[in-house]
């Protein structure tokens, strides 16, 4: 008997019952669909996250306050900022911008009102700093700041909620009471399923501290360094000037009583670098409980198959009567062993297919090619293992036994 023909017995096996053998394919489907998909909703946070960081720009420190100390001498002021742009102390450095920030500020035009999730006072170092380029108009000037202009740039998501289809440039907004100029409209940033990044808006520093912040602490500096390899020099120079200033000493003790620095330094490089050793580990960590329903389908082909051998004990007994050699018996339920876990497994990767063009808990799925074929793989490798014992079981009946049995 050919290998032809022992695939046509066992797919004749196989539809003699539909309904046992379509439930059996269906652990495989869950099973295979869903390592795909947890990888994938992994994968899509973790991308969800670092582009946010990247965004930020990898050849960046954020300088941001800890508020110890509680007093005005340990917070972050303007004058701090323009120290850190001292070429002899800190060389590396390419711009400084400080920036002030205001929550949920609101905004009007013509009867249509919006809560702005984050209005931004800054210079306009901070557009090339954060990598937020201006799609449409143009950023502000650093005259603009020096005179304390009312002008602002905004979102494209402010832009749909006050502007709808019409054009926002030159036109003006209401921001607490005080009349803005709108100059530009930031261009679109891919936002996770937690933020929208396009519900901003970006004015000058002197403007927002006038209209909404006070002339109080920064909330923080943006430092953007020449070189992404200077990152690290940068973050040193940068605390060498703020301890400096704050009279904070080397063993970490200040003049003001405190006993640590009153600032904290964000380096996205080095944040990066965390989030994807963190997102690789929880990735991880979602397969490998994926995988246990594989394994669970696996237990389901082996009580199948195991089923089969006892229902066809007969047949099993009349073939070997005929002359069919033991490795035909064998080759015979490893192969519907297999076409199960195969079958199964191909609608399984259908599934998880056709489930990454929806978001899952706000996370878009990315696919990773490699999960694909680990998960065939796997469900192969299951139909061959758990398939084993009962084929290797119908291969050792004797015939004499097989006949009797009723």
């Amino acid at each position: 008997m050919n290998l032809f023909e022992v695939v046509r017995f066992s797919l004749r096996g196989l539809s003699a019952n539909k309904l046992r053998s379509a439930l059996t394919m269906l652990g495989i489907l869950i099973g295979v669909a869903a390592v795909i998909l947890l990888v994938a909703v992994g994968n899509g946070s973790a991308k969800a996250i670092s582009d946010r960081i990247e965004a930020l720009g990898t050849n960046t420190i954020t300088v941001m306050s800890t508020g110890r100390g509680g007093s005005s001498s340990t917070a972050l002021t303007t004058a701090m900022a323009d120290a850190l742009l001292d070429p002899e102390l800190a060389p590396d450095i390419r711009s400084v911008s400080p920036v002030v920030s205001a929550s949920s500020a609101a905004m009007t035009h013509e009867g249509a009102d919006h809560a702005v999730s984050t209005f931004v006072g800054t210079t306009p170092d901070w557009f090339g700093a954060s990598s937020t380029p201006v799609e449409r108009g143009s950023a502000f000037t650093a005259d603009d700041v020096a005179q304390g202009r009312r002008v602002v740039v905004i979102g494209q998501t402010v832009a749909e909620e006050l502007f709808g289809g019409v054009d926002p440039i030159d036109r003006q907004v209401t921001v607490s009471g005080a009349l803005f100029t709108v100059v530009g409209v930031l261009k679109e940033k891919s936002s996770t399923g937690f933020q929208d990044s396009n519900d901003t808006a970006v004015a000058p520093l002197t403007a927002v501290q006038q209209v909404l912040a006070g002339y109080g602490a920064l909330t923080s500096i943006i430092v953007e360094a020449k070189d992404p390899d200077r990152v690290d020099a940068v973050q040193s120079e940068v605390s060498t000037i703020l301890n400096q200033k704050l009279g904070v000493t080397s063993g970490g003790g200040s003049r003001t009583g405190t006993t640590s620095t009153p600032y904290r330094i964000q380096n996205a490089s080095s944040l990066l670098q965390t989030q994807t050793e963190t997102a690789d580990t929880f990735t991880a960590l979602l397969g490998t409980v994926a995988a246990i329903s594989l394994l669970v389908g696996g237990i389901g082909i082996t009580n199948i198959m195991l089923v089969t051998v006892t229902e066809r004990t007969r047949e099993i007994g009349i073939r070997k009567a005929l002359g069919a050699p033991r490795r035909v018996i064998l080759t015979q339920f490893l192969i519907e062993a297999t076409l199960l876990s195969v079958l199964g497994g191909a609608l399984g990767v259908a599934a998880a297919l056709i489930g990454s063009r929806f978001e899952i808990v706000g996370v878009k799925p990315v696919i990773v090619p490699s999960s694909i074929g680990l998960a065939v793989g796997v469900s192969v490798a299951i139909g061959l293992f758990f398939g084993g014992l009962p084929a290797a079981r119908a291969a050792r009946l004797r015939p004499i036994d097989a006949l009797r049995y009723e």
